[in-house]
């Protein structure tokens, strides 16, 4: 079952300790403009896997965060929103990890969903084709002493 969230309003999240961002939430329209983000284009023809991931989670990211606590410059004042600060702050391993998995990929579990083989009308292997060949005799019996 789907559960429809009608909010469009921000909510905050909590990534690690004294870390919040306020997060827009994970619209298509978001996705859509990230995936237009300049950045993007930018990327060489033969960009790896995960250049494109990091790419794509910082143009996320640029899009989503409004607000955020726990960020500070050197001297520990804190700091505004930027988007060199939110590419620095992506840049922390456990910072970007905890964004992937806490709000990109609460995103992307219907996504994931659609990748799954859907059951068949008359049983999960009905519209299954075979496609090992027939056993030529029945295996022996072992003998049993």
């Amino acid at each position: 079952m789907i559960r429809l969230n009608l909010s469009n309003q921000p909510e905050w999240l909590d990534l690690a300790p004294g870390l919040r961002l306020k997060l827009a939430p994970l619209t298509t329209a978001l996705m859509v403009a990230a995936r237009a983000d300049p950045d993007l284009a930018a990327l060489p023809e033969g960009a790896t896997q995960e250049e494109l991931a990091l790419a794509m989670a910082k143009a996320v990211a640029r899009l989503a965060i409004l607000d955020w606590e726990g960020v500070g410059d050197e001297a520990g004042a804190p700091t505004a929103v930027t988007p060199e600060g939110i590419e620095a702050l992506l840049d922390i391993w456990p910072v970007f990890e905890a964004f992937q998995t806490r709000y990109v990929a609460r995103g992307l579990m219907l996504d994931a969903e659609k990748n799954a083989s859907a059951p068949s009308p008359t049983g999960p292997s009905a519209g299954a084709k075979a496609i090992a060949r027939p056993a030529k005799a029945p295996a022996p019996i072992v003998p049993q002493d």
